[in-house]
């Protein structure tokens, strides 16, 4: 198990049930450079995709090479502290002009990890009730989810992003029924012993909606964020466990860190922007209070 030697001084440190949370104002790669090799169970994260997005203090706009090799120095960075049977699940998206950018940069990761499981992210599906038959009870076609339209002759609305699972050797056991769902047909359960939970494996499609958004500057200040339900389904298909160490190098709001205080599990968080850092130890204070019936202060 960790101990606080590990670490060094946090910038902001939440212990919440049986979890710590360390959140980092740093450089991530210097950061990690920091901790012990291997030391880390998960690795949730969505980097900066280089899209020319506002962050506030970092550039999102770098030349092409030099952001791939930002990315290769990160990836090995994370490569070194990641545990030989962890996993880095890494959310990254892209814009219809340039729609390469997702697999440009998990290609980055090829000669350090496997790609051993590719998740899509579904924002925003629409359910045609002729497709799913009577037994479904719709009374019509169903659009669930929010999504950026995207005004152009040429492109589609983009409703989904990668969550790319990568791990060390392509061999890391994951525990598919941690976020399974219920067999529609439950005769299948006497049919499978793999059934005997009458649960099946989610598979890799996985519709998280965000939350909506009333008030940008208020409710989402970060320009770029993933749902703390996302977080949660990769760290229980992983598999959490009393002891467990959560990385996030690109912090955020610290969605994920919220993620690990509701499932007991140790986090360290870094981020280079100072404000998303405060920001983001409000929001896992607060979320960590209620939990614990107490007021954040």
């Amino acid at each position: 198990m960790p101990t606080a030697g590990h670490f060094q001084d946090p910038t902001e440190t939440i212990t919440g049930g049986h979890s710590t949370l360390r959140l980092y104002h740093a450089d991530a790669i210097e950061l990690l450079a920091t901790l012990p090799e291997g030391l880390v169970d998960v690795i949730v994260t969505s980097p900066p995709y280089n899209l020319g997005i506002a962050y506030g203090s970092y550039d999102d706009a770098l030349p092409g090479n030099q952001y791939l090799a930002w990315t290769r120095d990160w990836l090995g960075a994370a490569r070194r502290v990641l545990a030989p049977d962890g996993s880095l699940f890494l959310n990254v998206g892209a814009k219809p002009t340039e729609p390469w950018t997702a697999f440009d940069i998990v290609a980055q990761a090829r000669e350090r990890l496997t790609l051993q499981n590719t998740i899509h992210w579904i924002k925003s599906i629409v359910i045609d009730r002729e497709l799913v038959g009577a037994g479904s009870g719709l009374e019509r076609d169903l659009a669930v989810g929010h999504y950026k339209p995207v005004n152009s002759p040429r492109f589609l609305n983009d409703c989904h992003e990668f969550v790319f699972h990568l791990t060390p050797s392509g061999r890391t056991p994951l525990e598919r029924r941690a976020i399974g769902v219920r067999y529609q047909d439950e005769s299948n359960i006497d049919r499978w012993k793999a059934a005997s939970e009458g649960l099946r494996c989610r598979g890799n499609t996985w519709f998280i909606p965000y939350e909506t958004i009333q008030n940008r500057d208020r409710d989402r200040p970060h320009p770029a964020t993933f749902p703390v339900l996302l977080a949660e389904r990769c760290l229980r298909l992983h598999g959490v466990h009393r002891g467990a160490v959560v990385l996030d190098p690109f912090m955020g709001l610290g969605n994920t860190a919220i993620a690990c205080s509701e499932l007991d599990v140790d986090f360290v968080g870094v981020d280079v922007n100072a404000d998303y850092v405060t920001e983001a130890a409000t929001r896992i204070r607060s979320v960590v209070a209620e939990a614990s019936g107490r007021l954040p202060y």
